[in-house]
C-alpha cells in the first residue's frame, strides 16, 4: 500500500548540500565488501533522465516552442546551452543557494540570453512547464525493470521537482502504480542531496514497519553524481550510477555500481536475493 504523508509544499525550505564525501575506488559493478552479504530490500529511483527522458522532452519542446513563438530556428547545439544553464541552476539548488521557484523564474531568461534571443523567459517557462506536465517519454527498459522488481523489494521514487507534475508523468508512462512510496522534494520541503531529504525518506519508509530497513539495505539509482550518488552515499545507502551514454565517472569519483541500461539494475538486485 502506498504511503503518502503530506508535510505541506514548500519550495523555500531547501537544506544545504551535505559536505563533499570521498568516493572509494571500487571496480565497476563491484560493491563495497562491508555490504557484500546484505540483501537489497528497497530501491530508490530518480525520475528525470533515469525513469523518464527529460532530455528528450527538452529537445522536442525547444524545437516546437521556438517555432510557435517565432524565435530562432532550433538547432541541436542549442540543447547544450540549455543543459549548461539548467544544470547550473539545479546545482545551486542542491547547494541550498536558491529555491525551486528561482529556477522557474530564471531558467529561460538565462538560456535566451546565452542564445542571444530577445524573448520573455517567464512566458516560455510557462509553456515549457505545461508541456513537461504531460510529458512521459520512458527511458528504455524502465517498465521492464520495475515489473521485475515489483514484489521483490520496496520500490520508491526519489526526485527533486513538483509533486503533482512528477506523479502525473509517472501515471502517463504507466508505471505510477508500481511504486510503494513517492519521495518528491516539493511535498517533502527538502531536496536531494541533503541529509534531511534521505532522513525523511527513511523515517517514512520504516514508519509502522515491524523490522527496520537499514540504509545499507537500500539502493539509490540515478543519473546525477551530485544529487543521487553523493546524496545516497552520504546517507549510508548503496548507490547505482545510471550512465546510458557510457560517459564514465569523472576522475576521483566513484559509486558502488555503474550500469548503462536499467535492466542491469534488476539483474543486480535479484542476484542478491
Amino acid at each position: 500500500k502506498v504511503f503518502l504523508s503530506f508535510f505541506g509544499s514548500s519550495y523555500e525550505k531547501i537544506s544545504k548540500q551535505s559536505e563533499d564525501i570521498d568516493f572509494l575506488e571500487v571496480p565497476k559493478n563491484k560493491m563495497r565488501s562491508r555490504e557484500s552479504e546484505r540483501l537489497i530490500k528497497a530501491v530508490f529511483f530518480d525520475i528525470d533522465n533515469t525513469l523518464l527522458s527529460f532530455d528528450g522532452y527538452v529537445r522536442q519542446c525547444m524545437e516546437e516552442g521556438f517555432a510557435r513563438f517565432g524565435l530562432k530556428k532550433y538547432e541541436p547545439w542549442m540543447f547544450n546551452v540549455f543543459t549548461r544553464e539548467n544544470n547550473a541552476l539545479w546545482q545551486a539548488l542542491e547547494r541550498g543557494e536558491i529555491a525551486f521557484a528561482d529556477i522557474k523564474a530564471r531558467r529561460w531568461n538565462r538560456i535566451f540570453a546565452a542564445l542571444d534571443i530577445d524573448f520573455n523567459g517567464t512566458v516560455f517557462e510557462a509553456y515549457f512547464r505545461n508541456g513537461l506536465n504531460e510529458s512521459a517519454i520512458p527511458m528504455p527498459g524502465s517498465r521492464e525493470t520495475l515489473e521485475r522488481l515489483r514484489g521483490k523489494c520496496i520500490l520508491c521514487t526519489a526526485s527533486n521537482g513538483p509533486f503533482e507534475q512528477q506523479i502525473n508523468r509517472l501515471k502517463l508512462a504507466g508505471i505510477c502504480d508500481i511504486f510503494d512510496y513517492y519521495f518528491i522534494s516539493e511535498e517533502m520541503g527538502v531536496s536531494k542531496p541533503s541529509e534531511e531529504f534521505f532522513s525523511v525518506c527513511f523515517e517514512r519508509l520504516n514508519r509502522g514497519r515491524p523490522e527496520t530497513v537499514l540504509p545499507e539495505e537500500m539502493l539509490m539509482v540515478g543519473d546525477s553524481l551530485s544529487s543521487d550518488i553523493a546524496g545516497g552515499r552520504n546517507a549510508g545507502m548503496l548507490t547505482c550510477y545510471f550512465d546510458p551514454a557510457a560517459k564514465g565517472l569523472p576522475e576521483g569519483m566513484q559509486t558502488d555500481l555503474v550500469v548503462n541500461s536499467l535492466p542491469e539494475v534488476a539483474d543486480y538486485v535479484l542476484s542478491r536475493s
